[in-house]
């Protein structure tokens, strides 16, 4: 399928560059989406971090060149982007469980990390129950925070950030803004710019932001709109994944550029019971 095909022409291109930089911009623009979502789609689809993949890519085909005594070690490290003896050793060591000098020993087991090829599977066939919707422009009102490192290291600080949030109690203080759809508290991914992006703790909200919140916009934009059920974050983590390796490729829609939304109802986020929602902003794909 197209959309699979696409995501295997971003991986041909980090393999023909594992030598040499690989921007993770240029494979996300080859898979026809945001930096953000080519990353998160990675990791869902594939099971490991995107930089994670690259890392054991790299050190496979070091491992290689060491075993056929293709240079010096250090030229080998540099080849495949460590300026750090000392890193080298200690990323060759944890994939391989030995030095790079001891991996020049003949008969030596190594460990080697095949390039990954995408393909459609059938899994699951439990139900997803989602609709679709145009949402008007709509101002949120709350707390956020910008990311500029790691996105995969961003997707871990994220909880830590609403941790820190529902501990200063600023989460009524935001709920004090809610006058219009949706209804609940959001999470929001804006701005989603290369390796960058904000993350709002927000609501929908008419009024104007006081001085320790911030106001974002949300464009007007189309929406897949599933429902979760179930406690979180467990319930969230699992449809979000299922959304994207099993609704995505075969939907007829693909990413947009537009904020992805949870919405996160009243009730006791624990509870089997718990209802929420995750807005996938899509567009439909081009014949």
């Amino acid at each position: 399928m197209e959309w699979i095909a696409r995501l295997n022409e971003a991986v041909s291109y980090m393999e023909n560059n594992l030598d040499k930089e690989i921007s993770y911009e240029r494979a996300a623009r080859i898979a026809c989406c945001s930096t953000f979502h080519f990353i998160r789609m990675f990791t869902y689809i594939a099971g490991i971090p995107l930089s994670e993949y690259v890392r054991r890519r790299r050190l496979t085909l070091a491992a290689f060149d060491i075993q056929r005594g293709d240079g010096k070690i250090v030229d080998i490290a540099l080849r495949y982007g460590y300026e750090s003896p000392t890193a080298f050793n200690r990323a060759f060591h944890v994939v391989h469980g030995m030095s790079p000098s001891e991996a020049r020993r003949a008969g030596v087991v190594l460990k080697a990390h095949p390039r990954m090829i995408f393909s459609m599977a059938i899994t699951g066939g439990a139900e997803m129950q989602y609709r679709i919707e145009k949402k008007e422009s709509f101002t949120i009102v709350g707390v956020g925070q910008h990311f500029s490192v790691k996105m995969e290291e961003c997707f871990e600080e994220v909880p830590k950030f609403w941790q820190r949030t529902i501990q200063a109690g600023t989460i009524p203080r935001i709920m004090e803004y809610l006058d219009r759809e949706p209804q609940g508290l959001l999470g929001v991914c804006g701005n989603m710019e290369g390796d960058d992006f904000d993350y709002f703790i927000a609501v929908a909200s008419t009024r104007k932001a006081g001085d320790s919140f911030v106001e974002y916009r949300i464009p007007a934009s189309t929406w897949a709109i599933f429902e979760c059920i179930g406690p979180m974050p467990h319930a969230i983590q699992d449809l979000q994944r299922r959304i994207i390796t099993e609704w995505l490729p075969t939907s007829g829609y693909e990413y947009s550029n537009a904020p992805d939304i949870e919405v996160y109802f009243a009730g006791d986020q624990q509870a089997n019971d718990y209802r929420c929602e995750v807005w996938l902003p899509v567009t439909r794909k081009s014949d």
